[in-house]
């Protein structure tokens, strides 16, 4: 066989070119990865702010059912932790669960928390790491080390604070820690006042309170102390009243924040940049101003959702994210308030 004049194979390079091109081309922004990616994985957010949705991050033993998956932390090694309530039909009553960076199941730990796993946080302290674990079931926070082994434990201030006529009243949902060691609390779920204890566990102060006025709070859930001001600042995620609430390390309020939010849970800071995991079914990001840079994963809301199985979950669209963190590259896992569990990585691409 003779071979093709020039010109009709340059003609014909051509034709296939530009088909593969329209191909590419027609495949919906949202349903594009990036070039290191052979999955067509949803693509959110825009911009310098894209990132792509991996759904069902991490490869979970199947002793192990996720319950409502409600914490997420990131260690100085690069593990992930994630806290969930422990799922019907689970073998393994552990309530934490460690995976490396690529998703690799390590180990898990943590059968008390069993229930009643919410705020989990991690903490470095004279070179070592301590997490601070909220448990609503059995109303108290717990400081252990990365381990699990118990550092120090503390139920309701009943005594220390007067606010409460029984133990019962007192629900804490998650902590923060200042850059002087002292750690906020906040009773989120509870009478909704913030309280603050010494690095050791001791009682200090009070603040907050039930209502909507400035320094009241309506599930104060999340608490973050934002350095990215002149000075450092506790931020509390307001969430019934769907507000961010700003206080001095002393408790005095500063300022709201209403904007562009529904129903905030939390917070995460990478730089100037503030991560917020909306339980109204999105994940925001604002800049140091806390202006909107962009909301991702939209799903409008959880009702009729978020106690189904999987497949009821769109592709790209979040159910009630709980709480978000922002790993040392950049990336986001998202964790979400639905019954059987959901884990998101949001691996950054631009």
């Amino acid at each position: 066989m003779k071979p093709a004049p020039t010109s009709a194979v340059t003609r014909r390079h051509f034709l296939q070119r530009a088909t593969l091109a329209a191909a590419v081309f027609a495949v919906p922004p949202f349903l594009r990865a990036d070039d290191k990616s052979e999955a067509r994985n949803p693509v959110l957010g825009r911009g310098e702010h894209q990132y792509e949705c991996l759904h069902d991050w991490g490869e979970l033993p199947s002793r192990i059912k996720y319950g409502n998956t409600h914490g997420v932390a990131e260690d100085a090694q690069g593990r992930l932790y994630i806290k969930h309530t422990v799922g019907a039909g689970s073998e393994s009553a552990d309530a934490v669960v460690v995976f490396d960076a690529d998703g690799k199941f390590i180990r898990s730990w943590g059968k008390e928390f069993s229930g009643g796993a919410h705020g989990l946080h991690i903490h470095q302290e004279g070179g070592q790491e301590f997490f601070y674990l909220c448990d609503t079931g059995r109303r108290l926070v717990v400081k252990t080390t990365l381990d699990g082994e118990i550092v120090w434990t503390r139920g309701c201030p009943l005594e220390e604070t007067g606010h409460y006529r029984d133990p019962k009243e007192y629900v804490p949902t998650n902590v923060a820690i200042a850059p002087n060691g002292e750690v906020f609390v906040a009773d989120g779920y509870g009478r909704n006042y913030i309280h603050v204890y010494g690095t050791d566990g001791q009682f200090r102060r009070t603040f907050g309170g039930t209502g909507k006025s400035p320094g009241r709070t309506s599930c104060p859930h999340g608490l973050m102390v934002d350095t990215r001001g002149p000075e450092p600042t506790l931020v509390v995620a307001d969430r019934s009243n769907r507000r961010l609430q700003y206080f001095t390390l002393q408790g005095e309020h500063i300022q709201f924040v209403t904007d562009e939010l529904r129903a905030p849970c939390h917070f995460h800071q990478r730089g100037q940049m503030l991560v917020i995991p909306d339980l109204e079914s999105r994940v925001t990001l604002f800049d140091r101003d806390n202006r909107l840079i962009v909301h991702l994963g939209d799903g409008t809301h959880y009702n009729g959702v978020r106690d189904k199985s999987r497949d009821h979950f769109k592709p790209g669209q979040f159910v009630a994210p709980h709480s978000a963190i922002f790993d040392r590259v950049g990336n986001i896992f998202v964790v979400e308030w639905v019954e059987v569990g959901r884990v998101t990585k949001l691996r950054k691409l631009t």
